[in-house]
């Protein structure tokens, strides 16, 4: 029944494809889906900065409550990073350290939480990558409802079970298990066209005609 449903994986990106995408920062991922695809800049990295790449686990919780995450990290496996639609609520945290160490145990790839969390001070300090909207220290509930691996809805970004989900210290980001290969092959050339063009402005050589000709191109008088 829908709200209550514990549902199992049918797809997952390729491994090789994940590992293409560890190469390459969310911005460039971004950019090359038209810069409309895009987790809410509020949630943000809780941990030490290190970057997240995984295929997806999905939670859809009740504000406040885990009981549905909690069954996530038993089932997830190592690589995964489960992805929690808690409501963006932000007055009971969804985990804490405890949890964050029994995902670590389970070689999880990460956790995003839209919702809070708590141990915020020990948090800070781990590489394993924590994403959430907020923190505070009211603890959760563990009374349901919820539902495992279904699609969410983090703001206007929808990620389905499966998919790539990415995150550094701009935000997160989810590819589409169909659009996986296709993403990750536009990444890699935005990301070598970047590099070169960060070498010809640290060697003072950067084309900047550009600008002159946008503005021409506005109407713009000089």
């Amino acid at each position: 029944m829908i709200g209550s449903r514990v549902l199992q994986r049918t797809r997952c990106v390729d491994a090789d494809i994940i590992d293409g995408f560890r190469t390459v920062p969310v911005a460039n991922v971004s950019d090359v889906m038209e810069r409309v695809w895009s987790a809410p800049a509020s949630i943000r990295p809780i941990h030490d900065g290190t970057p997240m790449c995984g295929p997806a686990v999905t939670v859809r919780a009740a504000p406040g409550d885990n009981l549905l995450v909690h069954k996530a990290l038993d089932v997830a496996e190592p690589g995964d990073v489960i992805v929690v639609d808690a409501g963006g609520d932000l007055t009971n945290s969804i985990l804490g350290e405890m949890m964050i160490t029994h995902a670590i145990a389970r070689r999880l790839g990460g956790i995003v939480i839209f919702g809070a969390i708590r141990d915020f001070d020990t948090l800070k300090t781990w590489s394993f990558p924590v994403f959430a909207a907020g923190v505070t220290h009211r603890g959760p509930y563990k009374n349901g409802p919820g539902e495992l691996n279904v699609p969410i809805a983090l703001g206007s970004m929808v990620i389905e079970p499966g998919d790539v989900v990415l995150g550094d210290g701009d935000g997160v980001i989810t590819v589409p298990f169909v659009d996986a290969n296709s993403i990750l092959e536009a990444a890699q050339k935005k990301h070598a066209k970047e590099l070169a063009h960060m070498t010809d402005l640290q060697n003072g050589v950067a084309d900047r005609d550009w600008i002159d000709a946008k503005l021409r191109s506005l109407g713009a008088k000089f």
